[in-house]
């Protein structure tokens, strides 16, 4: 499935963080990346490069799989003891033979135990969702998303920042391997008349507003701040 046949929902996040609030934030921290276990640098020491908001995409995918097919199968019924076969579709099953501790146990008069070999007809149905986060790894959201915690308007939101919206890194086609990958269990060794098919349900591109901090000291070292605007945290 090519990624242009697919029709996607795009989600934003609304922040609960102003800029204002992260930058005193990264001041308030900007020394811990910095710090070491005999020192820790001065606040002056380190300069703030850049600060932007980002909007990160992560993706969730939703879709069902199902299948029929035939699997051989051994079924065991109880028969009384003086049954020694049964005939069934044309086929003479004998009974199991009993181990000495059986018959120890059971004695003369326990139920014989007969083998019936035959094929079962399997129905598997699985749906289910998977969520990816901007890289691409499987997550679970940290946070809802419904009328309360989403933006109204969430591709004017998009377009406002399009120079800092980051896309996934991973492709559709990937996630839609993955959701199937997921979603088949492994099948017996031995089967036939194998019928399946995968639906895809839904693609949602879910941006995520995360607070960025490019920092550096005197030495030139780099590091980065990173604040979930959502939940206040730094990441």
């Amino acid at each position: 499935m090519a990624d242009t046949d697919l029709e996607v929902k795009k989600v934003v996040i609304r922040k609960n963080l102003d800029e204002t609030e992260a930058r005193a934030t990264v001041e308030d921290k900007k020394t811990d990346p910095f710090k070491s276990l005999l020192s820790r640098p001065k606040k002056e020491e380190i300069h703030v490069d850049s600060f932007k908001l980002y909007y990160e995409c992560s993706l969730i995918i939703s879709g069902k799989y199902s299948a029929n097919y035939y699997r051989k199968a051994v079924h065991t019924i109880d028969v009384d003891s003086n049954v020694h076969g049964v005939e069934l579709g044309g086929g003479v099953f004998p009974v199991r033979s009993k181990s000495g501790l059986e018959k120890a146990f059971v004695g003369k008069k326990g139920k014989n135990k007969i083998d019936i070999n035959l094929e079962e007809h399997v129905f598997v149905e699985e749906e289910d969702e998977l969520t990816f986060d901007h890289h691409g790894l499987e997550i679970e959201l940290p946070f809802k998303i419904d009328s309360k915690t989403i933006e109204n308007y969430p591709d004017k939101v998009l377009e406002e920042h399009h120079l800092t919206v980051k896309k996934s890194e991973m492709s559709y086609d990937s996630a839609i391997e993955k959701l199937q990958i997921h979603l088949k269990k492994p099948l017996e060794s031995d089967v036939r008349d194998l019928k399946d098919d995968f639906v895809l349900h839904d693609i949602t591109e879910v941006y995520i507003p995360i607070f960025e901090a490019r920092l550096s000291d005197p030495k030139k070292k780099v590091e980065i701040i990173r604040i979930d605007a959502v939940r206040k945290k730094i990441l």
